[in-house]
């Protein structure tokens, strides 16, 4: 057995590069050779680990090692994360030599970096990724139009230099609220800032001719589908904690990154109408979206993890627009992809604790620099 040469650093970052071109194989017997020593792995973990007694109290490390491999979104992005997981524990993918974990020693020389691996992922990926989902800012189309009419020219040309500035949120409001024909894309609730107008020039109808519903017409927000704070600068650039989450996602879905560089992100294909409710859902990545391959193109299957509403499951079909970008079938995945291992691996309900605390001052005293390290990851991802 190729017993690992060193024990679990402190960080990974200096070890863990996933930037790195993904490993080569021969052939497919030699991926499937390294697949197979990589769940051997893991599934002994995992089957070791007990469950957290309570909510929010813990969640399975291994597990969210195999989720963030099963869900990655191509084979190159799985190729690219199994040589990041076999170099963090210093061993080849292809070793003739087999793991032997019924020794003891060799469990205990594994346990370290692996766990240390899974910590890696929380801390530098789902953690600031989730606290990084605070509900997109929502200025008005025609209010900021008036406010930036008064700036001067000098001003205005500083202004588009900034990531996510007013100007490109509210263009990013107007375009989705068009799109979407000012209806939530989940329970097609009608905007009720669009609704009053309309209600004082009888009869009132909505973009499709029929009369308003007034008993489903309520407040309506635009919710990027990858956060948009991920991406917001400090003093003109990224941080290098959201530099490394940043990475993570490229390696979770190869290129993806491009998607969402600069003014990218706040283009309506990283972008759905939502009413308030659905909006706080989807950004703790609550709700998914499913493409259903037997309708019509842009038509999902939509789900919640957790039963807050009696509207899951439900299906729908996208509004379209001429001029304007539908919503990225592939940030839907991803989106999806990462919901489901925040809940499979209890990881989602950790964190929305940690966050919680966070929100509300309180530090637990159980003597964690964990978790201290957790909140100051929080409000710099917040910041």
């Amino acid at each position: 057995m190729a017993a690992p040469s060193h024990r679990h650093q402190s960080s990974l970052e200096g070890l863990v590069d996933f930037s790195a071109a993904a490993p080569f194989f021969a052939d497919e017997q030699q991926r499937t050779q390294a697949v197979g020593r990589f769940r051997r792995i893991v599934d002994y973990f995992e089957a070791a680990e007990q469950p957290a007694p309570r909510y929010g109290e813990g969640y399975n490390r291994p597990a969210l090692v195999r989720l963030t491999f099963e869900y990655a979104c191509s084979q190159t992005s799985q190729d690219r994360f199994l040589g990041a997981f076999f170099r963090s524990l210093a061993l080849g993918m292809l070793d003739n030599d087999s793991v032997d974990l019924s020794d003891e020693s060799v469990v205990a020389d594994f346990r370290s970096p692996l766990f240390g691996f899974a910590e890696f992922l929380m801390t530098d990926f789902f953690l600031p990724l989730r606290a990084s989902t605070n509900r997109t800012p929502q200025p008005s189309p025609v209010y900021h139009a008036a406010v930036q009419q008064a700036q001067t020219q000098e001003d205005q040309q500083r202004i588009e230099h900034f990531v996510g500035t007013p100007e490109r949120l509210s263009a990013l409001r107007g375009s989705c609220l068009t799109r979407d024909r000012y209806r939530c894309v989940i329970t097609r609730t009608f905007d009720i800032a669009e609704a009053m107008p309309r209600l004082r020039q009888p009869p009132a109808t909505d973009d499709d001719g029929n009369s308003l519903d007034m008993s489903n017409i309520g407040g309506l927000e635009v919710a990027h589908i990858l956060p948009h704070a991920l991406t917001k600068e400090e003093n003109g650039e990224l941080s290098e904690l959201k530099k490394a989450a940043i990475a993570i996602l490229n390696m979770f879905d190869s290129g993806v990154m491009h998607m969402i560089e600069g003014a990218d992100m706040h283009r309506p294909y990283n972008a759905i109408t939502l009413s308030l409710e659905m909006h706080q859902r989807f950004g703790q990545f609550h709700i998914f979206f499913e493409p259903d391959a037997d309708a019509a193109p842009h038509t999902y299957r939509i789900d919640s993890f957790v039963p807050f509403s009696t509207r899951f499951p439900v299906t729908r079909t996208l509004f379209m627009h001429p001029s304007i970008d539908p919503p990225s079938e592939r940030l839907l995945a991803l989106h999806s992809a990462i919901g489901h291992i925040l809940h499979l691996s209890g990881a989602g309900d950790y964190i929305q604790v940690i966050l919680r605390d966070m929100e509300e001052g309180v530090v637990r005293g159980d003597g964690s620099t964990q978790l201290g390290d957790m909140l100051r990851i929080g409000l710099q991802m917040r910041g």
